[in-house]
């Protein structure tokens, strides 16, 4: 492991697209904002990004979301929903493993807004750039900004959506490189961090200010990145 960022280290042969989203409230089906960023060979080819209208009854902008991320309820004014801006996920991942930065949330929330619309989910595998920074650096914290500057990426607009996914696919290349592996699935293998499917729902995502159930709540998203 190691705690500071290796500047001989050069772009290594991973192919992934990296993936952030930014939520309206609790609700995992509240996404409001995505960042896409396509990497080939080690190196950014292509990015995208755009705001969501979350669907009926997950479109609550709690004032602590928006006080991290600055996006308002006028902001989606306009924009495709869920059900819309999916194809173009799907399309831009070209069916690569997603990776992201506590990637359980950011799965979470492709499942969430598929379950809360009605829409099937698509194939895909994920792999956590926050685990795969804490097996590769050591760190006083793992969360995007500290993991990112131990991979030499520094100075861009913690969450905001594009940003984000920069960052994060700035993490893993720098991190395969470390671990001296030219793919994504034998970087999850040298750092045991598993490149798992993304899961369907098997109930419905809670709206905002819908009763506590078991693993939610009225409490604002927590971001772990």
């Amino acid at each position: 492991m190691m705690s500071e960022p290796r500047a001989t280290i050069g772009p290594v042969p991973l192919n992934f697209t990296a993936i952030d989203f930014e939520t309206a409230n609790s609700s995992p089906a509240s996404a409001c904002s995505v960042g896409l960023v396509k990497v080939r060979g080690g190196r950014v080819v292509d990015r995208a990004s755009w705001f969501i209208q979350p669907p009926a009854g997950h479109d609550t902008f709690l004032e602590w979301n928006t006080r991290i991320h600055g996006i308002v309820e006028s902001d989606v004014v306009g924009a495709k929903g869920w059900a819309e801006q999916y194809l173009d996920i799907v399309a831009f991942a070209e069916g690569d493993v997603l990776v992201a930065h506590n990637a359980r949330f950011d799965m979470g929330v492709i499942a969430g807004g598929c379950s809360a619309t009605g829409t099937e989910l698509a194939e895909h595998h994920s792999l956590c750039s926050l685990q795969v920074a804490r097996k590769t650096y050591t760190l006083d914290s793992y969360r995007l900004p500290m993991a990112a500057r131990a991979a030499g990426h520094v100075g861009f607009q913690h969450h905001d959506a594009s940003a984000d996914a920069e960052a994060c696919a700035a993490i893993v290349v720098h991190a395969a490189g470390v671990h001296g592996c030219d793919t994504v699935e034998a970087l999850g293998a040298a750092t045991r961090v598993h490149v798992a499917p993304v899961r369907a729902r098997t109930e419905q995502p809670r709206a905002a200010g819908q009763p506590r159930q078991p693993r939610l709540s009225n409490r604002p998203m927590i971001f772990a990145d």
